[in-house]
């Protein structure tokens, strides 16, 4: 048995013991590529003797000398990240200007080809070191940002195109430096498509919590007459909205509240001026589901309540614990149906699980 398989088999083992003693069905589990499945990786820049090179540490220790671990190639990132880290390597060192307190590097890459490469320094980046970075994007095909302390500079764009395909449609994303996005692509279709699954038949309206930049959104809306999302990271709603009309999703509206936020407006107990200006009245829709993707912590106690009211949930989770936690109050008025395993960080302790619940009768 591979080390992928047996660490795949230990995740679905310990969930299915976090899970005992609830009504929940066969676990669905859902694997990954057991190498180059990261679209993002990050690492140090380390400068010793005269060297410089990419470097990572050892989890849970101070930064340094004795936790450091040289990364000449990183088998978790995607090809690309791999085919490009010696290169931009290469054309930083025979560059004075390039390496002088180049601190740190982050990758963003895309199954479309495109990639978006972040360089940190501790030191005020001016017009030499613009030039220097613009020769540099240009002789490697790439987009450059430039980051010190106070200071973005971005040579020609601040985000990649990502194109993933769910079903028979392929779906456009704006991903946007800093932004959020789901790291493992090729697993990221996998959600998708389950949870496309999960919404056949549902019909009626979708209200969506924890939105992003729209990656569940967009396929989920071919299942519903009308969606509402909510997301309060103005980066994320910015995507979100290039996301849509690049798409040609017209049934979706965005808005910009926190989930706590929405509970208020939905529950009558506060308005919002961000509904009106945007011309979103809760009273218009008919929701039969909500689909929810929290973070770590989970759904909060007076969300999880205007959760309950909903005929249908989905629920994506990237915190079991948490998801346990919150079925335990969800499996007292709802039915789980479906219960999936999305191995989206192989070889770690984190697990992405997905829910479908329904309302008992």
């Amino acid at each position: 048995m591979t080390a992928y398989r047996i660490q795949l088999e230990q995740k679905t083992a310990a969930l299915n013991n976090l899970f005992a003693g609830l009504p929940v069905p066969e676990l669905e589990v859902y694997e990954s590529p057991a190498e180059h499945y990261r679209m993002r990786a990050e690492f140090r820049v380390w400068h010793e003797g005269g060297e410089m090179f990419y470097a990572m540490f050892e989890p849970g220790k101070k930064a340094g000398g004795a936790s450091m671990i040289r990364c000449d190639v990183f088998p978790a990132a995607a090809e690309s990240i791999n085919d490009l880290m010696p290169r931009l390597m290469d054309a930083v060192r025979g560059n004075a200007v390039l390496a002088e307190r180049w601190y740190a590097v982050e990758f963003l890459a895309t199954l479309s080809g495109e990639m978006l490469v972040t360089m940190i320094y501790h030191k005020k980046l001016d017009a030499s070191w613009q030039a220097a970075a613009e020769a540099l994007q240009r002789g490697l095909g790439i987009a450059v940002i430039g980051r010190s302390r106070g200071q973005k500079i971005v040579l020609s764009r601040d985000f990649v195109t990502e194109k993933l395909r769910v079903g028979t449609r392929e779906f456009v994303y704006r991903q946007t430096e800093g932004g959020f996005t789901q790291p493992n692509a090729r697993v990221c279709e996998k959600m998708l498509e389950w949870a496309c699954g999960a919404a056949q038949g549902l019909g009626g309206d979708l209200l969506e919590l924890y939105c992003g930049n729209g990656n569940f959104t967009l396929p989920l809306s071919q299942h519903f007459h009308r969606v509402l999302a909510t997301e309060v990271s103005k980066t994320s709603v910015n995507s979100a909205l290039w996301n849509i009309e690049t798409n040609g999703c017209a049934n979706i509206r965005i808005a910009r509240l926190s989930a706590e936020e929405f509970t208020e407006a939905y529950t009558g107990g506060r308005e919002f001026r961000r509904l009106q200006e945007a011309g979103i009245a809760l009273s218009d829709y008919r929701f039969s589901t909500v689909f929810v993707d929290p973070p770590r912590a989970g759904v909060d106690a007076e969300t999880l309540q205007l959760v309950r009211r909903f005929d249908n949930i989905i629920y994506i989770s990237c915190n079991p614990e948490t998801l346990r936690a919150n079925l335990d109050t969800l499996a007292e008025t709802h039915e789980i149906r479906r219960f999936a395993l999305f191995d989206q960080f192989p070889f770690t302790h984190h697990t992405e699980s997905g829910v479908l619940l329904v309302r008992k009768k």
